[in-house]
């Protein structure tokens, strides 16, 4: 991992100003939101991956019983959903849980028996996320304040975690994934969508504040993610790119390159 150049209360407030203001300019009747929308300097997580064709390219998990209140207001990079296989009756935590997105499809395959919790720190984004529950009507969702480092639930209590693009926010992930082993069962999943990166980034890149909010300055080296995982005590590590899903990357040795790649991953650990 790359020196520590910013303080972490530097970074949470420009990641609490960038999405507190998406939710709270954000007109379903206009173009959607998501974690691609361009920051003030045009830099994205996604290479490419124009919103209109969001869905189409990241969700294979049916979205079209959701209301573009939701639809329109993903901030994700992946598809959480399908990657964690959910079953009826499961207790779900979505770490970061923006509009609610994530939270909804996943009270669809829980059913009545399972629930489903979102956390998220932006008072705003909690505020559309309870708005967008009030219309969508799902009885097994709540939504928490709180932030991923600390999150505000009992210790094993959860069957599964997933999370959209949020795990790179934060400046303390060995914090994040001890929480997330902390919360799960025993036998407990984490399958969460990220952006990670293969080869080594700059001071100055890490020290952007637009990049930091935009989900690019930290995304973590696959190795870090790997060992701060394991560190926090999961098994059966597995780290796939996106859009390459058949090639795995944890444990594989020799893929530093010499320039930083950032790129949208699967990632999936067992408590």
């Amino acid at each position: 991992m790359s020196d520590q150049v910013v303080q972490p209360d530097e970074v949470r407030e420009a990641v609490l100003k960038r999405y507190s203001e998406i939710a709270t300019n954000f007109d379903a009747n206009e173009a959607a939101a998501s974690c691609c929308s361009p920051a003030a300097d045009d830099s994205s997580c996604c290479e490419s991956s124009p919103e209109d064709a969001y869905f189409e390219n990241i969700y294979q998990a049916d979205t079209s019983s959701l209301p573009l209140e939701v639809t329109g207001l993903s901030l994700g990079c992946g598809d959480p959903i399908t990657l964690a296989n959910l079953q009826t009756g499961q207790t779900v935590l979505d770490l970061g849980s923006g509009g609610g997105i994530d939270c909804f499809l996943a009270a669809d395959e829980v059913g009545e028996t399972g629930y489903v919790i979102g956390v998220d720190m932006t008072d705003s984004m909690l505020e559309k996320a309870n708005q967008n529950l009030a219309k969508v009507g799902k009885a097994n969702v709540e939504f928490r304040k709180g932030q991923i480092e600390k999150l505000p639930v009992e210790d094993n209590q959860i069957d599964v975690i997933i999370s959209n693009c949020v795990i790179n926010l934060s400046t303390d992930k060995p914090a994040v994934f001890r929480e997330a082993y902390r919360v799960l069962k025993p036998g407990g999943q984490l399958a969460v969508s990220d952006m990670v990166r293969l080869g080594d980034m700059t001071e100055e890149e890490r020290a952007d504040m637009i990049s930091w909010s935009g989900c690019i300055a930290g995304a973590e080296e696959v190795d870090y993610y790997v060992t701060e995982l394991q560190k926090a005590g999961f098994k059966n590590i597995s780290i796939c790119d996106r859009d390459n899903p058949d090639l795995e990357l944890a444990g594989v040795i020799g893929l530093a390159l010499s320039k930083s790649r950032v790129f949208s991953a699967r990632i999936m650990a067992r408590k």
